[in-house]
Parts: structure tokens; sequence; C-alpha cells
């Protein structure tokens, strides 16, 4: 991806401004910790500050005035879509040459950690081509990450993100009902976190972001979890693997307790799979769900198939339109995973397109 910043002064005093560039690139970060394939190691290339919610506007009608690279694809980086305990919340925008006003969320997470790193390259732009050839703009989203934030804030960051998009969505020049969303592991159950819960926001809102429904209009993901309390082949929870995989805090519950004014963590295993169980998104299945697709390799051994199967069987008992593909031999990844996004793309020009 060329970039040419000298042509356009306009361009010049809105990088000067608020310090966003258009070099791209990334690694999907997985459970595993291992590369997906394609990866290239390739610095982070950040800019020194992000992009205010404020400046949005102005860039979208001047979208003709920008200096497009040769493969026709503009980044603009580190959007902020919401702030918490003193840090940004940022979400990077690919715009297609050809946008068809649809758009997909990509959730950057495995394992409940997200970095601006595992989308820092040209390599990002490639994973994600199967979307941008169709025209379809991606939001690369990255929330409060694991160790840090349980995935209770997780789902809060994410629901957030959506609802930002549709707030701007004519100034990213999408249209507002045409969103999905996908990912990968952990970044395939905050789709399904979406797809099944997504939903209105508050009227009374002070922030007219979060007036905006969370609504996604379909799904689609890689190897998903769907229920946290019944995790194991013996019925028991999911706490022992993630422990095993080094990802405990992502499911570490600390609640604020106000007699001893400090935060605490949560104990009684019963209060845990309480938790457990509303973030659970087989638990929230209903006739409003999103259409729904899942690839699952059925060699996969952090998350069952059968997690995937008991989530397209109760999405078809509600009347939801569902698939489930099993890659045979596939893992928790597989090599060539990228050009399995084409399936997903077929699934959102059926679910998406008008």
């Amino acid at each position: 991806m060329r970039v040419d910043q000298g042509k356009k002064s306009y361009m010049n005093m809105i990088m000067k401004l608020h310090g966003w560039v258009l070099p791209f690139g990334c690694v999907l970060a997985l459970v595993t910790g291992g590369p997906c394939s394609g990866q290239a190691d390739v610095p982070a290339d950040r800019p020194p500050q992000a992009m205010h919610a404020n400046a949005l506007t102005g860039i979208a009608l001047d979208r003709d005035r920008q200096t497009e690279p040769d493969d026709g694809v503009t980044r603009i980086s580190d959007v902020i879509y919401g702030r918490k305990f003193g840090m940004a919340l940022t979400m990077d925008v690919l715009r297609p040459k050809k946008p068809n006003k649809a758009s997909v969320v990509w959730a950057v997470s495995g394992g409940f950690k997200s970095d601006h790193d595992d989308m820092a390259g040209p390599e990002f732009v490639k994973y994600m081509a199967a979307f941008l050839d169709r025209g379809y703009t991606v939001f690369a989203v990255v929330h409060g990450s694991n160790p840090k934030f349980d995935m209770r804030e997780v789902s809060a960051d994410m629901h957030r993100a959506l609802r930002f998009i549709r707030y701007h969505a004519s100034d990213f020049g999408i249209e507002a009902q045409r969103i999905g969303i996908s990912g990968a592991s952990a970044g395939g159950v905050i789709s399904l976190w979406l797809g099944t819960q997504g939903g209105p926001g508050d009227p009374a809102a002070a922030d007219p972001v979060d007036r905006e429904s969370s609504q996604v209009q379909a799904v689609a993901c890689f190897y998903p979890g769907v229920d946290w309390v019944h995790w194991e082949e013996d019925g028991s929870n999911c706490l022992a693997r993630t422990r095993s995989l080094g990802l405990i805090d992502g499911f570490r519950f600390r609640d604020f307790d106000p007699v001893k004014k400090e935060y605490v963590e949560e104990t009684d295993p019963k209060r845990i799979d309480a938790i457990l169980a509303e973030y659970s998104p087989i638990n929230h299945v209903s006739a409003m769900s999103a259409p729904t697709f899942i690839m699952h390799g059925d060699k996969d051994g952090i998350v069952r198939v059968e997690q995937a199967r008991m989530m397209v069987e109760k999405l078809k008992e509600a009347g939801v339109a569902a698939q489930l593909v099993i890659k045979e031999g596939g893992g928790h990844s597989w090599p060539g995973q990228d050009q399995d996004l084409k399936v997903f793309a077929d699934w959102y020009d059926k679910h998406l397109r008008k």
C-alpha cells in the first residue's frame, strides 16, 4: 500500500492536527498465540495521536480530496470510539475503493486479549481482502484487553463501538442498518454477543452515541465458545481451561465493594457461574438474533466443535437463519484461513446487501 502525503495540503493539515496515517497491517491474534497464515513480522507503525470523532465529518465530506493508495484502500487509524479509566478506546477504519455502503466489524481479540499490533502492517489488509474487494467498509475494533479487563468490560466496549459506528454511519459513508460482525475465537464470542444481545441504547444518555442501538444485522465467525458454564465434555465450566492457557484474568471478576471501598475479586462459585451464564451467547438466542454463520475445525482442542453445533441448532429452533461449516482436520485456526473469509463475504452478500 503506497501513501502519498505530499500532494494534498488539506490532508497534510488533518494529519498534523490529528496524527493519523494510512499504513496498515496485521496478524490475527488467536487464543493459542500462534501465527496466522500469511503473518509477517511487521513492526507496528502507530500514529502519535488519535483521531477524535469531531474530525470525522470533515474527513468524510472531503473524501474525494484524499489521496488513495495503489490498492484503493484508505485507512483512518486510531479513531477514538470511547474512553475509560483515562485511556482511549480506538478502532481503525478501512475504506474500500468502491464502497457498497455495508460494513463489517472485525473484533480484534484472542483470549480477550486485544492489541493494535495485531492489525499493524500490510498483512491485515490482505487478510481483510475478501470483504474489501466486495465493497465492505471494515472497522477493526480494539477493546480493553485481558489481563487488565475482564470479559464483562470487553462486552461493554464492543457494544459502545457498535453504537459509535452507527451514530457516525453517514460520516463513514455506510448505512446504519447494514452492519455485520466477525472475529475468531474470543472475537467469535464477541460476534455472537452482539448477534444475540445487541439492542437499543439508553434514550436518556447524555452522550448521543449511547442512545444508539448496538444491534448487528449479520454474524460470521470462527470457532467461538458459546457456553462458558458447560465448557468441558464432562460439563464443567471454562475456568480450568482458561487458567491452563494463561487467560484466566479475562474471567477473574472484580467488583467494587462500597464497604471496603476497593475492588474485590468474586470467589463464590455460584456467583461466578451466574456471570459465566450471563455471558454465554447460547443463553441469549431469540427470534431477534442476527443471521449467524460459524466455521469450526473438527480437531479444535480448545473450543469443542459441539459448542458451535449447539449454537446453530438453537438459532434454527428460534427461526433464525444459521449455518455451520465444519473444517475437516482444522484445529483452533488453520492454514489458509484468510481464504475462508470469502465464505463469510458470501454470507454478508446474502444478508447485508440490498
